[in-house]
């Protein structure tokens, strides 16, 4: 019996077509990632170089005052991008993985860009984790919508019912087949990822491997759970496509819209209006209340000194930069707070369905969700503090340009590995998966000898 359904479904053109284009469409979402990948490192490239070609050419415009020097000079910190995100590009297309500053007011450098192509951004990338999340359940609702209703529709139910000790077996053959060719497509993806994105086979990469593996069983049980009811072929497939359609997309927009309700983000705007007004405002008032404020904030420069009757001093200016921080600084603080929540409601909620859980689990093993990305915020701010604490003694100095070594102020780079949590990662979708065999199981049951 085993070697007839296969026969059989290998010589189901639509079925191999199917399987074909899946493969095909999971090669192009490669590329695409590789592509990304190879992006990045070239911008990567291009910013250490001109990074030390911008520095040696204003070391020559500006050879005599450090501050205006420093006033131009970039120091860029890119946020280390694992070859596992050219499977999941996530949140990496729209937050910058590499950034570069001064040593001047914060705040509003976070956010200065590059722009994108608006139709770019709203198509977003087919990335392998698209490929899996969307076109994989197409394909095995397909391959699943008529296990049963197929043979009552050709009348050959009646007469396994009378031949088979045990029909059920065979239904179990049948999804068999179907899940193993799904599997091998799936796996042949993720080896010519490995090689092709030279993806190290470490655990987040194990990980990965079991998430979509999960994901895959999670559609497969929902196909047989709808099969158990032993309705008709076009009932099947619609319960299946709305189930498509709730799981991929009316609730994943739902819960964020719930989420941006419940933890709206004003911040965002008034970040970098009070960054901007803490430091604009500044030129307009006294200069010693700003440098006041400056010792206050950094008691280890109280001996510079903002000389009487004078307009402009570079520490009055650089004060005044800080300024624009240090008034910014509670909304920048409630800004992250709202986006940590965000990113927990949204974790917490998305474990209850497994599509949005699979992609928040494969953005996370490769460090391109959101999470990554305030971590990254975080070692930018502690990274331009450095900075800032190295160079205010020789601003306000006055110390000679030539004394400094330029040359040693290259692109810094933050490297982290993933957090993997095995039970968070494979327990919310194996669960809902076992709840689906079993409800099954208990439908075959009642409905098996009857129909």
């Amino acid at each position: 019996m085993e070697a007839l359904l296969i026969k059989n479904f290998l010589r189901s053109k639509g079925l191999m077509a199917g399987l074909l284009i899946l493969f095909a469409v999971g090669l192009i979402s490669l590329n695409i990632g590789k592509h990304f990948l190879d992006k990045n490192r070239e911008i990567i490239e291009k910013t250490a170089r001109y990074q030390r070609e911008s520095i040696a050419r204003n070391v020559e415009f500006h050879p005599k005052e450090i501050g205006l020097l420093l006033y131009y000079v970039r120091f860029g910190l890119v946020n280390e991008m694992p070859n596992l995100s050219g499977l999941s590009i996530g949140q990496r297309d729209i937050n910058p993985s590499l950034q570069s500053v001064t040593i001047r007011n914060l705040e509003e450098q976070k956010y200065a860009t590059d722009l994108m192509n608006p139709m770019y951004q709203m198509l977003g990338n087919m990335d392998f984790s698209f490929v899996l999340i969307y076109f994989f359940p197409l394909i095995i609702i397909a391959f699943c919508f008529n296990l049963v209703s197929e043979e009552k529709e050709e009348g050959t139910w009646s007469l396994v019912l009378s031949q088979s000790e045990n029909p059920l077996k065979m239904l179990r053959i049948k999804i068999s087949i179907r899940f193993v060719c799904v599997f091998l497509v799936l796996l042949a993806l993720l080896i010519i990822a490995k090689i092709y994105l030279e993806i190290p086979f470490d655990a987040a990469f194990l990980a990965f491997i079991l998430t979509a593996i999960l994901y895959v069983i999670f559609w497969f049980a929902l196909g047989w759970l709808v099969a158990s009811f032993h309705k008709n072929s076009s009932q099947n497939a619609l319960v299946l496509l709305l189930s498509w359609v709730m799981l991929t997309i009316v609730v994943p927009a739902g819960i964020n819209a719930i989420t941006v309700n419940l933890y709206p983000v004003p911040e965002a705007f008034g970040t970098v209006l009070e960054s901007r007004d803490g430091y604009h405002n500044k030129w307009d008032e006294p200069k010693e209340p700003t440098v006041a404020k400056f010792h206050k904030h950094y008691p280890q420069f109280g001996q510079f000194k903002h000389p009487e009757g004078k307009d402009y001093s570079w520490l009055w200016y650089y004060a005044m930069q800080q300024m624009g921080d240090d008034e910014a600084i509670n909304q920048s603080r409630n800004f992250k707070e709202k986006l940590k929540k965000r990113n927990a409601f949204g974790s917490t909620v998305g474990m209850l369905f497994p599509s949005i859980h699979t992609q928040l689990s494969l953005n996370a093993l490769s460090l391109s969700d959101m999470d990554n990305y305030l971590r990254y915020t975080e070692k930018l701010e502690s990274f331009h503090e450095k900075k800032r604490l190295y160079f205010y003694p020789k601003i306000f100095t006055e110390a000679a340009v030539s004394g400094e070594n330029w040359e040693t102020f290259g692109l810094e780079f933050y490297k982290e590995t993933p957090n993997i949590n095995w039970a968070k990662i494979v327990l919310p979708v194996l669960i809902i998966s076992i709840l689906c065999i079993s409800w099954a199981k208990l439908n075959f049951k009642t409905n098996m000898m009857r129909r």
